[in-house]
């Protein structure tokens, strides 16, 4: 049988039994009062997923300020460390390795999360998208502009969970700056219309994330630490491309070769971009070259193309998102050229265990 790259180990920085990475998806799972990870769900979730290279969590908020969907766990309470704790043990015991993804969505959140007062975000700029509240979608707002004193905030709230990711036994963090969340909004030109040291430039526009980077920098290693971005996303989550827009993720993918980080994570576009002006249709090649590093690239891979993009040399890891919600055992089925398990995606977001845990294992 012809060698899958998928499956053979990986170790640059990384210790990997294989290449197959578990993408952070958001569940909705924490639907208690303190957005608690728990044992009896999350454990298992991510125990059952532990033969992946990789897992990464869900995206949990770094504070309350950070929030913007519903029963989303967070990782800046003690009791959300220790719920982490267990799922860290759990997955740890399966010899699996397991990163969290720190999420901060910025103007994608909504007042109801927040008491009323307005979500932040680079500027006053609504995304016009639709929040998940605990009422069901609402039409999200203009935000409130961030002062120099809220962004110096932030990054202690982002510093501040990376050590809690530490005190819960995690392999490393994973910085969600990806997707329209507050650090894409703070890239995009669009959406951030600043005029101080966090606008204008493309230095600038990248000013914060660098600044949250260094600071997470400060409480564990740099090999523990992966970013997420996508460059060519368009009409979704807020975001609109420019002329600026790639220079901008070229310029913070180069700047990244000056760290010795776990990984870049690169998604190739949501939707069609063929049409868009500025776009990179193929986000992994044109990347490749740029970053020297451990490069991980997802969006709509199946287990040919996963392959295929590592023997040609544009990535390194490939991560799954759907598959995994659907095939606990996606490393064994492809290790066995099996057929995958169709996900039900009117459970994704649900209470309890239902879509969730209860998916079954292939018979092999």
């Amino acid at each position: 049988m012809k060698k899958q790259e998928l499956l053979t180990p990986y170790s640059k920085n990384l210790d990997l039994k294989n290449r197959v990475v578990m993408a952070p998806m958001t569940r909705s799972r924490a639907d208690n009062e303190g957005n608690v990870p728990t044992d009896e769900l999350h454990g298992l979730y991510y125990e059952q997923r532990a033969s992946a290279g990789l897992l990464i969590t869900e995206g949990s908020q770094v504070s309350t300020a950070a929030v913007g969907y519903i029963n989303t766990p967070g990782i800046y309470t003690e009791a959300q460390v220790e719920g982490w704790k267990k799922v860290t043990k759990r997955v740890h015991d399966k010899d699996g390795k397991i990163f969290i993804q720190l999420w901060h969505v910025g103007s994608m959140s909504h007042p109801d999360f927040h008491n009323g007062a307005l979500p932040l975000s680079a500027s006053a700029v609504n995304p016009n998208e639709k929040s998940y509240t605990p009422q069901g979608f609402k039409d999200t707002v203009s935000p409130k502009a961030m002062t120099i004193e809220e962004i110096k905030t932030t990054v202690q709230d982002f510093k501040n969970a990376a050590a809690n990711a530490m005190k819960a036994a995690f392999d490393g963090v994973e910085i969600h700056s990806s997707n329209g969340y507050l650090f894409h909004q703070f890239f995009n030109a669009t959406s951030n219309l600043r005029t101080d040291e966090y606008g204008g430039s493309i230095e600038n526009r990248s000013r914060f994330f660098f600044e949250v980077l260094d600071a997470i920098l400060e409480v564990m290693p740099q090999e523990k630490v992966g970013a997420r971005f996508n460059p060519s996303l368009h009409g979704a989550f807020g975001m609109k491309m420019d002329q600026e827009t790639i220079p901008t993720f070229e310029y913070i993918i180069k700047k990244l070769n000056d760290y010795n980080l776990a990984y870049v994570h690169l998604s190739e576009p949501f939707t069609d971009v063929s049409n868009v002006p500025f776009a990179v249709q193929e986000i992994a090649k044109h990347f490749r070259p740029l970053y020297n590093g451990t490069l991980m690239i997802n969006a709509n891979f199946d287990q040919e193309k996963g392959n295929k993009v590592i023997a040609d040399g544009y990535a390194d890891l490939v991560a799954y998102g759907k598959p995994y919600i659907s095939n606990p055992d996606l490393v064994e089925r492809f290790e066995n050229n099996l057929e995958l398990a169709a996900w039900d995606q009117d459970t994704f977001y649900v209470p309890g265990a239902k879509g969730y845990t209860d998916y079954e294992p292939a018979s092999i």
